[in-house]
């Protein structure tokens, strides 16, 4: 077995577990798809990851380095100051925690559902008013100006919208429009040299939290349910399953009643079966 994917998680990490919880990754693969979403976090079985994008999370770490920096002196932040926005790097003493996307995160038990729901954040500013901005790094390397318009961005909008969400759960006061911190890598360079440039932006978005709650109460139901729900209508790790499964029965049912399926065969080291010019080979 991989070593990178483990299937069959243990029982107390699924739904119904003391350590199954809701995260904001697993609330988008529910609004991608419920069948995938089940066969995780009810039936224990992930989809199998996406490689690590190491040089995403380099740019995230030292991006978070830099506005540490200006969140220890209280200060904005150049960029802050070139796009006008009126705030400094917020500081607070579960700021660590609130980044730990994979520990902690910003947290919240919906009581109606009683959904521990959590998710890490890049990034909050603070207004003079003391309003928090959501602020989420993201990197790429493309040409032309950078945007959110692209339909598969979509995702990056309910993540901020869910950070948003979170935090007023936890009473803060939270501005509607939040800030993407977007790199861009260059490549019209004449060389690499040992170092990689990006152009810098800030994007507004302004969020909608509305759909959460009520996304809350389908996932609970989703939850609660015996039964497996349909597929995503674009989900292709869905679309596999299926197909694979297809092609699977029609072996199986093209044997007679008298054949077996061949098991995996173990593969020897091979032995000659005579001797001298003539001599033969046995694979098995």
């Amino acid at each position: 077995m991989s070593n990178y994917y483990k299937p069959n998680r243990k029982p107390d990490w699924n739904y119904g577990g003391p350590n199954w919880k809701l995260s904001r990754s697993k609330i988008d693969l529910f609004l991608e798809c419920p069948r995938c979403f089940y066969t995780d976090n009810k039936l224990g079985v992930a989809r199998p990851p996406g490689f690590p994008f190491n040089l995403n999370s380099a740019v995230d770490n030292l991006l978070k380095k830099e506005f540490d920096i200006h969140r220890a002196g209280k200060t904005a932040h150049p960029l802050m100051k070139k796009y006008g926005i009126d705030a400094v790097p917020f500081s607070h003493p579960k700021m660590d925690e609130w980044r730990d996307s994979l520990r902690a995160g910003v947290s919240f038990i919906h009581k109606p559902t009683n959904l521990f729901v959590r998710g890490g954040v890049d990034d909050v500013w603070a207004k003079p008013s003391g309003e928090l901005i959501v602020v989420d790094y993201k990197a790429t390397s493309k040409d032309g100006e950078v945007n959110l318009d692209a339909e598969w961005q979509d995702g990056y909008k309910r993540q901020m919208e869910t950070y948003q969400w979170l935090f007023r759960q936890n009473n803060f006061k939270v501005s509607d429009t939040g800030y993407f911190v977007y790199v861009n890598g260059k490549t019209d360079r004449e060389a690499f040299d040992g170092r990689l440039e990006f152009d810098v932006s800030i994007i507004p978005y302004t969020g909608n939290t509305d759909w959460v709650e009520p996304t809350l109460y389908k996932i609970k139901e989703c939850l609660e349910n015996e039964n497996i729900p349909a597929p995503g209508d674009d989900c292709d790790y869905c679309k596999y399953r299926e197909s694979a499964g297809k092609a699977f029965r029609r072996v199986i049912e093209s044997k007679t009643v008298n054949e077996k399926i061949i098991p995996r065969t173990k593969i020897v080291k091979k032995e000659k079966t005579g001797g001298g010019e003539g001599a033969t080979e046995s694979l098995f």
